[in-house]
């Protein structure tokens, strides 16, 4: 092949590439409206993974209103209980996970239940700053088009509870042979702070250290008051 044929045969690749990529990189923002009505339910990258390595899933959407307020308060006190005032991130806890890095000490997470939803239907787990650059503004994109409600209701229907088992009904199933409209303050609390690692963290199987956590939990959605005004005013 001539070398000008070759160079024009690189370009063409490349140019489809360029368009591929910005493709993808605008889908997420298209589909956020789409996402806003209340009749869609939208899935995640992990379940689409899923059925593309054919092993399937276990979700069975419910509406937030078909969740136990149980499990609504331990999961905003657990992963972001800064959700009502914050507008897609928290960015007083951005700015400390950024202070530490630059000096040089262990970060602590700072994804909030609207980044962490947005990753889930968009993007990839693992932690790649570039994952991180991405998750932002679909972030604030989302929790601008979406209620809170919404958002919550979406976070608690594909979040993963473990190996193939995704959403607060299949998960309630799962772990604990109930609906997730019938969850108690014990079970709840297990089940939020399994989710940061929900494949270690076996809610229905809880070590010591996982109970004591649950407990903090547990305390903390009792007193919520304030900070859950936007789901139950």
């Amino acid at each position: 092949m001539p070398r000008r044929q070759k160079a024009g045969s690189f370009s063409h690749i490349a140019k489809r590439a360029v368009l591929v990529l910005a493709a993808l990189l605008i889908l997420p923002y298209l589909l956020i409206p789409v996402y806003a009505v209340p009749f869609t339910r939208p899935v995640s990258t992990l379940m689409l993974s899923e059925l593309f390595l054919l092993r399937g899933y276990d979700r069975r959407w419910v509406d937030l209103d078909e969740i136990s307020p149980n499990l609504v308060r331990a999961v905003m006190m657990s992963e972001d209980g800064q959700f009502c005032f914050h507008g897609g991130v928290d960015w007083k806890q951005m700015r400390g996970v950024v202070e530490d890095t630059l000096s040089g000490e262990a970060t602590r997470g700072a994804s909030t239940i609207s980044m962490q939803t947005a990753k889930n239907l968009f993007l990839w787990n693992g932690r790649f700053f570039v994952r991180k650059v991405l998750e932002m503004p679909l972030a604030i994109a989302a929790d601008t088009i979406w209620t809170k409600r919404r958002m919550l209701e979406i976070y608690l229907n594909v979040a993963e509870w473990g190996p193939g088992i995704y959403g607060a009904e299949a998960a309630a199933q799962h772990y604990f042979k109930t609906s997730a409209a019938k969850l108690s303050t014990g079970q709840a609390a297990l089940l939020a702070v399994a989710l940061p690692n929900p494949f270690t963290r076996v809610a229905s199987k809880p070590g010591r250290g996982m109970r004591r956590l649950a407990a903090v939990i547990d305390r903390r959605a009792r007193n919520s008051g304030e900070y859950i005004k936007c789901i139950y005013d």
